[in-house]
């Protein structure tokens, strides 16, 4: 008991002493205590990732692990997100004190003076709050690596292990996980009916995505004979013609733009029971709360991602190869691409930040970047002083929008598109003839108005490389800008259809 006493009196006096040396180190030698902390930091963000990779990559069945997962993931994007900013305001810190040595700074560094000031305080906290939130998950890590150890490990084919930065889902760790659970490991209820579990989120945060990235996992499509996609027309359709659905051990995702009869869910429901072999599941995708009546387990809620998992996403598209610590200032810029974008709306669009990332990512200099970012404020506000509401809900809508303040350039005349889409379909709703018009993809109309050709066409916004391949084509009415009359959509035909993300 002595030697327990002492044990711990030992470890209070030494926690305390070092406590003490830190709080003097931090107001005598800032400089010093910010350096130390940022290279424990990097520390753990090299475990953190380390452990948050090995988990992606296995088979995850403990609900406390995946648990621990999600907390350990966020703790590191708020590490990344304060490491990133500690790195732009002593930049703008060392361009303050360049501007006190000289007599007539330029404007901009100028503008600079007032902000390293004011950030810097804000930086200490954020870096100190950033390292104890990820110090506290890290050492509570110990039995959840043990753990991860016994789980198996999920196999990649070569050609997938080699695209594998650039062709895999970003996050979703605990959801990916809880996902897999359902589809490989969960017991079907009682009485041959079908296992169903909803999928459900505001629009654009990845719902199609999760479920594509998932299908594709090997034991996933081994487990079941065949996977069948209906959406709100082809499940009506069948309902009403009570067709008989594929035989065997079938997964069903069934994509639900609005809320569905008890009548009818109740035949689809007896299809799948009467017509698929025992242990066929359901998965549901929808934007509507409502949907998670129909499930027979919990549902997978997917939230839009916190601004710090947000702003490295945005970061590691717009910069692609480049390492982001090497351009501190576009550093700067694209979190504060990913604050406004919040700011202005209330969520967060993957499909908006792969859009301007990719025009980004053109051009890693100081000035373009500057350009890119006051083009999206004047377009946001030029778009709520027309029409009284931000882009992103324009074109949820099937609005009229004007980028002309985007696209700008000194010949440039009024420009509006329209999205060649119906919002929440599984596929694009193009009116018949428009997919025949010229393409011009969005990044070569930003850099050169001179491929604008004249009449109605098309501009390619963005294609992803990932399942399921979601493409944004816009339509632009009339060539001269003035604005068009949308006729009504109907379905576009033919093998490849364009489709936006849930």
């Amino acid at each position: 008991m002595e030697l327990a006493l002492s044990a711990v009196a030992g470890e209070l006096v030494s926690r305390f002493l070092s406590f003490l040396a830190d709080r003097y180190l931090h107001s005598s030698h800032p400089a010093q205590w910010e350096e130390k902390h940022l290279k424990k930091l990097r520390q753990l963000l090299l475990r953190a990732h380390t452990v948050v990779e090995e988990a992606d990559g296995r088979y995850i069945t403990n609900s406390g692990m995946l648990a621990q997962l999600s907390m350990l993931a966020d703790a590191m994007y708020r590490g990344y997100w304060a490491l990133g900013a500690s790195r732009y305001i002593s930049l703008e810190k060392s361009m303050e004190e360049g501007v006190v040595r000289n007599p007539s700074p330029p404007k901009r560094f100028r503008m600079v003076h007032g902000s390293a000031r004011k950030n810097k305080a804000t930086s200490l906290v954020d870096l100190q709050g950033a390292l104890e939130s990820l110090e506290d998950v890290v050492a509570g890590m110990t039995e959840f690596v043990v753990l991860l150890g016994g789980c198996d490990r999920m196999l990649r084919r070569p050609y997938d292990a080699y695209l594998y930065n650039d062709n895999i889902m970003f996050g979703r760790h605990a959801e990916k996980q809880k996902l897999l659970n359902f589809m490989l490991w969960h017991n079907s209820p009682g009485g041959g009916a079908p296992a169903i579990l909803p999928i459900i989120g505001a629009p654009e945060v990845g719902k199609r995505t999760l479920v594509a990235h998932v299908c594709k996992d090997d034991r996933v499509r081994s487990h079941f004979s065949s996977i069948l996609h209906l959406n709100g027309d082809s499940f009506s359709s069948l309902v009403d013609h009570d067709r008989s659905l594929l035989p065997g051990k079938i997964l069903v995702v069934v994509e639900l733009v609005s809320d569905v009869d008890e009548d009818d869910w109740a035949k689809f429901c007896s299809a799948v029971a009467t017509s698929m072999d025992n242990g066929s599941k359901v998965v549901i995708i929808s934007r509507l709360k409502s949907t998670e009546r129909l499930g027979t387990v919990e549902p997978i809620l997917l939230n839009t991602l916190s601004y710090e998992e947000f702003s490295y996403l945005f970061k590691t598209l717009a910069f692609g190869s480049a390492n982001p610590a090497q351009h501190p200032r576009l550093a700067r810029i694209a979190d504060d691409l990913a604050r406004e974008s919040r700011e202005f709306h209330s969520e967060y669009s993957l499909c908006d930040a792969n859009i301007l990332a990719d025009l980004m990512r053109r051009n890693l200099n100081n000035r373009f970047w500057f350009g890119m970012q006051s083009r999206v404020r004047k377009t946001v506000e030029k778009n709520l002083s027309m029409f009284g509401a931000h882009p992103r809900l324009l074109a949820q809508r099937r609005q009229q929008i004007d980028i002309t303040d985007f696209v700008l350039h000194p010949a440039a005349s009024p420009l509006c598109i329209v999205p060649s889409y119906t919002s929440g379909s599984s596929r694009t709703e193009v009116v018949v003839g428009r997919e025949f018009l010229p393409r011009v993809r969005l990044g070569d109309l930003v850099m050169d108005t001179g491929v604008r050709p004249q009449g109605d066409f098309n501009v390619v916004a963005w294609e992803s490389r990932l399942p399921p391949y979601t493409s944004l084509v816009l339509f632009v009415p009339n060539g001269d800008g003035a604005p068009g009359v949308v006729e009504q959509s109907t379905p576009l035909s033919g093998r490849k259809r364009a489709t936006v993300p849930l």
